[in-house]
């Protein structure tokens, strides 16, 4: 029987029941018993946050579009939910405190300007790793939050880079610093209500050295019918992000930037750059409105004073702007070491001048933010669109993401086989359909299929 015809039968038997209990008690009784079950697809979605514990190689943090925080404690083989129980699913950012590893905060958002997200509501903060979280309500308006980097010497200090409202223009967009934990934040960076935060990151050697860049974006409510301009650029504090300077020299115009800094030698810093043409106002369409010319990926190497492109290779910089611009991140015993998220995960030996593969994409997935362990630059944390795997060993071998059912699927319907399926579009994803019973018990991974 089909399952719409399984749907009409028990609603005409509820209807048409001679049982003395009205119709609301007899639909209780009926269905009161019933309860959710998660089918799968035993695949992840889309992740945009991460974060390691230096001191616990073995535990890690990701963060989903659509599914929460989870946490792995045994080098990415299992993970668990850590926020099920919070308003939102939604995650853009997650910084565990240096100097104190109990101190966990959440960005919410998911992140990535696109025309497919989710918002959030702010800023969250767990002091006890990840086991109860506190809302910050100070920062809901910002909807949207890319990254918060942490003080390495004070858990209370961070800065918060908010996107804002992706629809339209508000405030609750540039760099927020907190100095108590969050109990009040302070706008420290801010152009206009155009004007997003896209990055921010503490210089590790002296935290009143801070980086960051701003993007002048708004997406539009039909795919590509977003407008970019080179209203922000990349920023620096030398008094702790009180004020600021705009960096400039050797740099094209910028649309939008993302930023890594080295912790071996913290005046190199790397930056991939979505440019715009030489006096360009707003533009539209294309996925952030990329103005002129390719992505850049540009090297400093006196804290940002001047910049040069450190490499020719287009293949690191093989993803578009508008959300979609690789991001960076140094290895920390090694400055000419630079891991690139783009449609492969890249790696560089030599400061940007040739590249090689380390992962590369069966499933046509975009990496999208990696992690090295400062203590063991083996160890490497990566988010896809396919959810987070763990190396251990340079990237040689990897853990898998089918242990994280975080599919972000934008439909469901059923088939007229037996024992019926379920089927759906995955963002990022193709299609996917799931049996709705397995012939040997629990429905596991062996159950579904890409289809299409």
């Amino acid at each position: 029987m089909q399952i719409s015809k399984i749907f009409k039968f028990l609603a005409i038997t509820i209807v048409g029941s001679a049982l003395p209990l009205t119709a609301a008690a007899q639909a209780s009784s009926t269905f009161g018993a019933m309860h959710w079950r998660e089918i799968g697809p035993t695949r992840a979605g889309r992740a945009r946050a991460l974060a390691g514990v230096p001191s616990q190689p073995n535990v890690f943090y990701i963060g989903f579009d659509n599914g929460g925080v989870w946490r792995s404690t045994d080098y990415g083989s299992t993970w668990h939910p850590l926020f099920d129980h919070e308003p939102t699913g939604s995650i853009g950012a997650i910084a565990v405190a240096p100097s104190d590893p109990n101190v966990i905060y959440v960005g919410s958002g998911a992140g990535i300007i696109r025309p497919d997200l989710s918002v959030g509501d702010g800023v969250y903060k767990s002091t006890d790793a990840g086991r109860t979280w506190t809302h910050l309500d100070a920062l809901r308006g910002t909807q949207m939050i890319a990254m918060i980097d942490v003080d390495p010497r004070d858990p209370n200090r961070f800065f918060v880079a908010a996107l804002g409202h992706p629809y339209g223009p508000n405030s609750d967009r540039g760099i927020f610093r907190s100095t108590d934990g969050g109990a009040t934040f302070e706008k420290v960076l801010f152009k206009d209500d155009y004007t997003s935060a896209n990055d921010v990151h503490i210089d590790p050697s002296n935290p009143s050295i801070v980086y960051a860049s701003l993007w002048q974006q708004q997406q539009g409510f039909y795919e590509n019918g977003e407008f970019g301009g080179t209203g922000g650029g990349i920023f620096k504090s030398t008094d702790g992000g009180t004020n600021w300077t705009q960096l400039t020299q050797g740099l094209p115009p910028v649309i939008e930037a993302n930023l890594a800094i080295s912790r071996s030698n913290p005046k190199v810093i790397y930056a991939t750059v979505a440019p715009g043409s030489t006096g360009a106002a707003a533009t539209r369409g294309g996925r952030g409105g990329r103005a002129g010319g390719a992505i850049g990926f540009y090297k400093s190497t006196d804290g940002g004073e001047s910049w040069a492109i450190a490499g020719h290779d287009p293949r690191p910089m093989g993803r578009i702007g508008g959300g979609d611009l690789p991001t960076i991140f140094v290895d920390p015993k090694d400055e000419n070491v630079v891991y690139d998220c783009s449609t492969v995960f890249w790696r560089t030996m030599d400061g940007g001048a040739t590249w090689s593969a380390v992962r590369g994409a069966p499933g046509g997935d975009d990496y999208q933010k990696s992690w090295v362990n400062p203590d063991n630059t083996n160890i490497i944390l990566l988010v896809s669109d396919q959810g987070g795997v763990v190396s251990p060993n340079r990237g040689q071998s990897w853990s898998n993401w089918y242990t994280q059912p975080t599919a972000a699927m934008y439909h469901v319907t059923a088939d007229n086989a037996f024992p019926y399926r379920l089927c759906g579009g995955q963002q990022d994803s193709g299609s996917a359909c799931v049996a709705s019973r397995s012939m040997d018990g629990e429905i596991t991974f062996h159950d579904w299929h890409p289809v299409n």
